[in-house]
């Protein structure tokens, strides 16, 4: 009995992975570059563009003040992006800077991701390294200053002992895992 419930439940997995339902279809290679907008920490990937804080200061206001402050303490709902240890801060806890753009491109504004031009995700990255005190407000930041901003935190994460991770290896480079996920 115990046989015939194993094969009919792994049939019934067979069958729910069918195409005769005709949902969906698979991405075209035009869609997935749109989608691989993957930043590395050496700014691989960073588009053509710049901003500085200062220019930053009238989206900020307009467009994160309500949910992360006017200096960046946080809200309720929303978390601090700038200030003292040890709270998880930008400043504080970040080690690249290049992810602070990858980060507020993908997921910034929360009710509108996606939707600022790359001029403006340079801008407030610029705006977020300034309340952090790790940029002036009239510093450019671009595919070639960002990358070598000395993030506070860079050298405090440790490398996983567990022995079932990749322990010694070399790793894919970030330009490999994209070809790796284009072809």
């Amino acid at each position: 009995m115990s046989k015939l419930l194993l094969l009919a439940l792994a049939a019934a997995a067979l069958l729910a992975q069918s195409p005769k339902y005709g949902v969906g279809r698979a991405p075209t290679p035009d869609e997935i570059r749109e989608w691989s907008i993957s930043i590395g920490p050496d700014g691989k990937g960073l588009p053509e563009g710049h901003g500085t804080a200062v220019q930053a200061r009238d989206t900020y206001a307009n467009r994160c003040v309500k949910c992360h402050g006017d200096k960046g303490q946080g809200r309720e709902d929303a978390p601090a992006i700038a200030g003292a240890r040890p709270l998880r801060t930008v400043g504080s806890y970040w080690p690249y800077a290049t992810t602070l753009f990858d980060y507020i491109r993908r997921a910034m504004p929360f009710d509108r991701p996606g939707t600022l031009a790359t001029d403006q995700v340079y801008s407030l990255t610029a705006y977020v390294l300034y309340l952090n005190g790790l940029v002036k407000d009239t510093d450019v930041i671009d595919a070639r200053t960002l990358p070598k901003i000395q993030m506070p935190n860079r050298n405090g994460f440790v490398k996983d002992p567990r022995p079932d991770v990749c322990q010694g290896k070399v790793e894919m480079s970030y330009s490999q895992q994209s070809r790796n996920v284009l072809s």
